[in-house]
């Protein structure tokens, strides 16, 4: 097929711009905003249409934007940096009205999205490649291909972890055990940068000399290693301790733990979260919470109810366990894996409300007990607006409304959104 002069006409779920060419093929252009007039080159089938190269803008819209990242776009890190601040958060805005519309709440009050700002991401993680020169790659894959580019900057990220780029290449240059493929997942806590490093081989004590040196030099209290393929962590160098606080409780992650991606997002899912409870909330009003991580809404829930906390990951478990006894925290933790034991009904009765912020694939296994149960209130954490839609959809058919819900964009410039949907039981 030769080239195309088309308009776009909206953007899919993934930042790309979204035409049909005379004959009918839907076609994927990413960079092309809607109501542009682009030339477009047809490439291979993609799902229920054709992926195609942006050639020419030639009718830009005003929401279009100079992208501020050099490395844009081969970095597939962003996606939607062409792309006008404003028009952008309502854009994301849009997603969620439309993921509630899919479950049945086409009147759901969304606000306005909460849009975090640049160079404030917390979290990383780095594909490393080795070079036949022995010269190591590192930064993100690009968009849909196994390439990595070599970041020499990145305008999400906080500069506390650019500022790691350089010398992490120069030691992993001299690591026998970085053969060929590895990683290097950053999560930046408040006593400084972890690392987790994962290698494609076993570190030999040349190697753990040179990491513990790394360590030393740029004041990372701990970094672990995995292997790239497994399962398993251990330390190989610790110099301090680590720690982040949640509501002012400081918890010691374990290596590679998930955290919300920049304290300004988790500020915004708490504060949403709470405003989610049920007004009337007394000192010893029951709170369950379900995926409950280290405990990043388990302490500020604590502020409110006495919280039982659900967490399939033995380490984040204990983390949080040992962090809410040493602060006296109303919060028992217990270990439980939600997919293959999900709450039942019964075990429910008796809470004032739940907060459940499962992974990407949502809480299918969870749903049909939460519609039936005597909750009055649901309150629901959501990354992936497809999941969002098919459990919400469980609700709506059980009597369920929305009672509010917030968009929140943690990850700037890319098509990922975060929300928080507060559910109610109408009286």
């Amino acid at each position: 097929m030769t080239t195309l002069e088309l308009t776009i006409t909206a953007l899919g779920a993934g930042g790309d711009g979204l035409a049909v060419t005379p004959d009918g093929t839907r076609l994927f252009v990413p960079g092309a905003l809607p109501g542009e007039r682009v030339r477009v080159a047809p490439g291979a089938r993609r799902g229920d249409g054709m992926a195609a190269v942006l050639e020419a803008v030639l009718d830009p819209v005003p929401a279009r934007a100079e992208p501020p990242c050099p490395h844009f776009p081969r970095c597939g890190g962003c996606t939607l940096q062409h792309m006008a601040l404003a028009p952008y958060a309502g854009w994301k805005r849009d997603r969620l009205a439309e993921a509630l519309r899919r479950a049945g709440f086409p009147d759901a009050p969304v606000a306005e999205t909460f849009v975090t700002p640049p160079q404030t991401r917390r979290r990383a993680d780095l594909a490393v490649r080795r070079q036949a020169d022995g010269s190591i790659l590192l930064g993100f894959h690009a968009r849909g291909a196994a390439t990595v580019e070599n970041l020499s900057t990145c305008l999400v990220l906080d500069p506390a972890l650019v500022a790691l780029f350089d010398p992490l290449r120069a030691m992993l240059r001299g690591l026998q055990s970085l053969r060929r493929e590895g990683s290097a997942v950053l999560n930046l806590l408040d006593t400084g940068p972890d690392l987790l490093l994962r290698l494609d081989g076993e570190p030999n004590a040349v190697d753990r000399a040179a990491i513990a040196a790394f360590a030393s030099a740029q004041r990372l209290p701990r970094i672990a290693g995995a292997p790239l393929k497994g399962s398993g962590t251990e330390n190989l160098a610790q110099i301090g301790p680590v720690s982040i606080a949640f509501a002012g409780v400081p918890v010691a992650p374990p290596p590679g733990a998930f955290l919300q991606a920049t304290p300004q997002g988790e500020a915004a899912i708490v504060a949403a979260v709470l405003e989610g409870l049920p007004g009337k909330l007394t000192g010893k009003a029951r709170i369950a919470e379900l995926h409950a991580g280290l405990g990043t809404l388990s302490f500020p829930l604590a502020q409110r109810g006495r919280v039982a906390a659900f967490e399939g990951s033995a380490e984040a478990v204990a983390a949080l366990d040992a962090a809410a006894r040493r602060a006296g925290a109303r919060i028992s933790a217990t270990r439980r894996d939600l997919v293959r034991q999900p709450l039942s009904a019964k075990e429910l009765e008796g809470f004032a409300a739940l907060v459940l912020d499962p992974p990407f694939a949502g809480a299918a296994d969870q749903m049909p007990a939460l519609a039936r149960s005597s909750l009055s209130r649901i309150v629901y954490v959501s990354c992936n607006p497809v999941a969002l839609s098919r459990d919400g959809k469980l609700l709506q058919q059980a009597g369920w409304r929305v009672a509010q819900a917030t968009p929140i964009d943690q990850f700037l410039w890319s098509s990922q959104l975060e929300a928080v949907v507060a559910f109610e039981r109408p009286r």
